[in-house]
C-alpha cells in the first residue's frame, strides 16, 4: 500500500544528498512507491485544534544535478498524511518548542507523528542521560560556578558543554590546573545565567564518539565511531572528526538493549545514542543521522530498516 509521508525538514536545497539521513529515508520510501511530501517548519499553522501546512510533493533522484524534482504543492491537514516525520535540525529554541506544541495538537487530531513531539520536547538530548546514572560518567548539570569548579577539582580532567549545542560547538576540555577555567565557566554560563553540563573526561574518545542508532527500539548492528582529528577532543564530524563504521561492541549492545524498549515506548521511533568507551554521553532524538556513512561502509541498509519500521508504525 502506498503511503503519503510528510517530512518536516530544513530547506531542501540546503540538504546534502551525499550524507543526509533524511534524504536516504525519502529515497528508500520513494523506491517502495510511497509519496514524499516536504514541509518547512515555518509553514505549520494551528487553526483551532487542526494543524495544516504548506507542503511540496517531491520525487527524490539518485543522480543528476538536483537530488529531487518538485511535483506539486498544496496546503494539507497533517492528519491527511499516513505519517509525519519531524526531521528539523536543532537549535532547540523557542520556535522548535512551538513546533512540538503544534505537532502535539496534530497528533491529538489523528496525525501519526514520529518522533512523537512530546517525547522530543521532554527529552533533552544531554540531560536525559541522567535518568540512567549507572551508564554514564560522573556528570553535573549546573550554572553555579562554585559547584562546577568543585566538580573539576574532584575529577581533574573534565568536559564542559552547553545544553543546547550541536555538532561539537562550544565544547571545552578543562583540567584542574587550567589557568583559563574560570573564564571558560563564565563564558559558557554567561556569568551564571545559563546552565551547562560537566562530565568527567573519558579517555576512550581517542577510539571514537560512537553513534548507536535505535529504530523502533532495536539497535542497528553497526555504529559510526567519530574519531577526533589530531589535537582535538571532539569526535563530531562537523568538528573535523573521521567517521568509521564498526560492529556494535558488547557494551554498545548492552546499552542499546537497555534503552531501546524504554525509548520506543515513549514514542521515539528513531534515536541516536552517543557512546564513548562503555559510557552513554547523549540521547539524540531531534534528527539523528549517520545512515549514509554506516550503509556505505558496511552494506547494511539503515534506511531500509527505518522504512520497514515506519511502515509498521503507520499501519497501527
Amino acid at each position: 500500500m502506498s503511503l503519503r509521508l510528510a517530512f518536516i525538514v530544513d530547506p531542501l536545497d540546503a540538504l546534502k544528498p551525499a550524507k543526509d539521513s533524511s534524504i536516504a529515508m525519502m529515497r528508500e520510501a520513494a523506491r517502495r512507491g510511497h509519496q514524499i511530501w516536504t514541509v518547512q517548519r515555518g509553514a505549520l499553522s494551528l487553526h483551532g485544534d487542526a494543524v495544516s501546512a504548506g507542503a511540496v510533493r517531491i520525487l527524490p533522484q539518485l543522480d543528476g544535478d538536483a537530488w529531487y524534482l518538485e511535483q506539486e504543492s498544496a496546503t494539507c491537514a497533517l492528519r491527511a498524511f499516513d505519517a509525519v516525520l519531524m526531521r528539523q535540525d536543532p537549535p532547540f529554541d523557542f520556535e522548535y518548542i512551538t513546533a512540538t506544541w503544534m505537532l502535539e495538537r496534530a497528533a491529538a487530531d489523528g496525525a501519526r507523528v514520529f518522533n512523537h513531539p512530546r517525547a522530543i520536547r521532554d527529552h533533552s538530548e544531554k540531560v536525559s542521560i541522567c535518568e540512567f546514572p549507572d551508564l554514564i560518567a560522573p556528570t553535573l548539570v549546573s550554572r553555579d560556578g562554585l559547584a562546577i569548579n568543585a566538580f573539576i577539582d574532584a575529577h581533574g580532567d573534565t568536559i564542559l558543554k552547553p545544553l543546547d549545542g550541536m555538532g561539537g560547538s562550544r565544547i571545552f576540555r578543562v583540567r584542574a590546573d587550567d589557568a583559563n577555567r574560570n573564564v571558560i565557566i563564565e563564558t559558557l554560563t554567561e556569568d551564571g545565567a545559563r546552565t551547562l553540563m560537566a562530565q568527567r573526561y573519558i579517555p576512550d574518545i581517542i577510539h571514537g564518539d560512537k553513534r548507536v542508532l535505535l529504530i523502533a527500539g532495536e539497535p542497528v548492528p553497526y555504529c559510526l565511531a567519530r574519531i577526533p582529528k589530531a589535537g582535538e577532543t571532539r569526535g563530531n564530524l562537523a568538528a573535523g572528526g573521521r567517521g568509521v563504521a564498526q560492529p556494535l561492541s558488547d557494551a554498545d549492545l548492552a546499552i542499546a538493549r537497555r534503552l531501546g524498549p524504554i525509548l520506543a515506548a515513549r514514542g521515539l521511533l528513531l534515536v541516536g545514542l552517543d557512546v564513548i568507551g562503555d559510557r552513554l554521553t547523549e540521547i539524540n532524538v531531534t534528527s539523528p543521522t549517520c545512515f549514509v556513512e554506516i550503509t556505505e561502509q558496511t552494506g547494511f541498509d539503515v534506511a531500509s530498516m527505518f522504512v520497514d519500521a515506519l511502515e509498521r508504525a503507520a499501519a497501527c
